[in-house]
C-alpha cells in the first residue's frame, strides 16, 4: 500500500511545483494604451483539416507569411540625425535591455552594418519599422546576421519618447545613433 501512494505523492508534487516555475513577464514600457491580444493570435490559429490536406508547396504560410507582416509603417519616424539625450522613463521605470529602432533605408542600414558588433556585446534587440516588401525584410536579416529584429510599428513608442528619427538606440545609457 505505501509503495502506491509514493508514485502518486511524486506526482502530486510535480504538478504543484510546476505551477511555481514559469518565468517573469518583463515589461519594456507601458503605455496605458494596453490592447487585448486576441485579434493577433487569430494568425496562429490552426487550418481546417481539410484546408490542410489541399494546402500546397507555395501556399501561404499563415502567421509564418512574412508577407502579412506588411507593409510595416511608422510615419512619425524617418531617417535623419538623433541628437544624444538622457532616457527618462515614467515613474522610475528602466530599460532591462536595449533596443533599437530602425528603417529600411540606406542611413538605416549603412547605421545597422556599421553598429551591427555593438548592438550584440551589448544584447540589443531590434525593431524594423519602416518596411515595405520582403526583399526589405531579407536585407536587413542579411545585415544583421543573427541580431533579433522583430517588424513592428513604433509609433507609440516614438511618441512616449518624442523621437522623430531612425535609426536610434535606445538603452540605460539614453537615447543616441
Amino acid at each position: 500500500m505505501r509503495s502506491a501512494l509514493q508514485p502518486r505523492f511524486l506526482l502530486a508534487t510535480l504538478v504543484l511545483w510546476s505551477g511555481f516555475a514559469v518565468a517573469e513577464l518583463a515589461v519594456i514600457y507601458e503605455s496605458g494604451a494596453t490592447k487585448p491580444l486576441a485579434p493577433y493570435l487569430e494568425a496562429f490559429s490552426e487550418l481546417p483539416a481539410a484546408a490542410a490536406v489541399e494546402a500546397q508547396p507555395g501556399d501561404s504560410l499563415g502567421a509564418a507569411d512574412l508577407s502579412r507582416l506588411l507593409p510595416v509603417r511608422t510615419p512619425a519616424l524617418t531617417p535623419g540625425p538623433v541628437a544624444p539625450r538622457p532616457l527618462s522613463l515614467p515613474n522610475g521605470a528602466t530599460l532591462p535591455r536595449p533596443f533599437f529602432l530602425i528603417g529600411a533605408d540606406p542611413q538605416s542600414r549603412q547605421w545597422l552594418e556599421t553598429h551591427r558588433e555593438r548592438l550584440a556585446e551589448i544584447h540589443a534587440a531590434g525593431m524594423l519599422v519602416n518596411a515595405e516588401s520582403v526583399a526589405d525584410l531579407k536585407a536587413i536579416a542579411a545585415i544583421a546576421r543573427g541580431l533579433p529584429i522583430l517588424p513592428a510599428s513604433a509609433t507609440d513608442i516614438a511618441a512616449a519618447l518624442r523621437l522623430k528619427h531612425i535609426p536610434v538606440l535606445i538603452s540605460r545609457r539614453g537615447i543616441e545613433q
